[in-house]
């Protein structure tokens, strides 16, 4: 079984003299591709960790082999890009908020390169996909949970960025919560960081000096405030409940397996082009799903969730997307 690795400097030179094919020249059926990660954070951060996730499981699969750069800056991510596709890797997979220009320009210098790239924005031909975490429906389920549970009728929530791909998740979260309770309020904060849990902590404690009963956790560090306060938390893109026995009530999660299967099959068979990737995150598609703990979560708040995430299944409701800035009511 071949185990992921981070690829050095000098490890892809190596690699460039060693892998010659690419994806535009199709893939024998006994051949594994060949996909290379770009990271700008570690990959036990959620976001990161999910597309690791589903790559290591591709590569166990034998489908694939992979390496992978993690904590790579933004201002050297495009030597990264180049180096990767320089030495022969069919598919390069990462995340490029914050440097679109750039990474783009890179996909149109190797035209025979497959991009798959977390992204705000389109595809563009030949071969840069994107793709993006669309766990809005879960969120807007996690949301119910937590709107029947807060007594205070008040929930802190804090996020990273105020980009589309966080605000539409809170938005969700939001809408959900008010479904089930219309007296529900919010305070909203960013902490303009993808990881810096002692700033989360501090932000989540302010809100909950505030009167804040729920915590909505899309950042590490608020799940550890709730544990210290004894209030309950919602977990976002991966279960964390493990780790804060008795605090998360409930969380969204985002698979990637859906996308990255997709992409690896297109690769091999040279049928890849310039698509965006972005419904195989939703819950039809297996892309997100909602994990609950049930001796947290009353019974009948279980069957109206359940009763909502059918609903969704079956196309009879469709959570609203808002990439709007959340703010916090007055």
């Amino acid at each position: 079984m071949r185990t992921a690795m981070k690829l050095t400097r000098r490890g892809m030179m190596v690699a460039a003299l060693v892998v010659g094919s690419v994806w535009g020249a199709g893939v024998a059926a006994a051949e594994t591709v060949k996909v290379a990660a770009i990271y700008t954070l570690p990959v036990e951060q959620q976001w990161i960790g999910r597309i690791h996730k589903a790559l290591t499981t591709a590569q166990e699969r034998g489908d694939i082999e992979y390496v992978y750069s993690e904590n790579v800056a933004n201002n050297d991510y495009e030597r990264v890009m180049r180096e990767y596709a320089e030495a022969g890797h069919q598919l390069i997979v990462g995340e490029v908020f914050g440097l679109e220009r750039a990474a783009r320009k890179v996909a149109a210098d190797y035209p025979e390169t497959a991009f798959l790239m977390g992204s705000s924005f389109g595809p563009v031909a030949p071969n840069f996909s994107v793709f993006d975490n669309w766990i809005h429906e879960p969120s807007y389920l996690s949301g119910m949970i937590a709107g029947a549970a807060t007594e205070s009728n008040l929930i802190g929530m804090v996020g990273g960025y105020a980009i589309p791909e966080v605000n539409r998740l809170m938005h969700a979260f939001m809408d959900g919560a008010r479904e089930v309770n219309s007296d529900v309020k919010f305070l909203v904060s960013f902490i303009d960081s993808w990881y810096d849990p002692p700033k989360a902590k501090e932000s989540a404690f302010a809100m909950m000096d505030a009167g804040a009963d729920i915590m909505y956790a899309e950042r590490f560090g608020v799940s550890d405030a709730a544990v210290e306060r004894g209030v309950k938390a919602i977990g976002n893109v991966i279960d964390t409940s493990g780790d804060y026995p008795g605090t998360i009530l409930a969380s969204a999660l985002w698979h990637m397996e859906p996308t990255i299967d997709r992409a690896v099959a297109a690769v091999a068979g040279g049928t890849f082009e310039a698509a965006d990737y972005g419904q195989y995150s939703f819950m039809a598609y297996g892309g997100g799903s909602l994990v609950l703990d049930p001796e947290l979560v009353p019974a009948e708040v279980v069957s109206a969730v359940e009763a909502k995430e059918a609903d969704i299944m079956n196309g009879l409701f469709r959570v609203n997307v808002n990439d709007a800035a959340p703010v916090s009511d007055n």
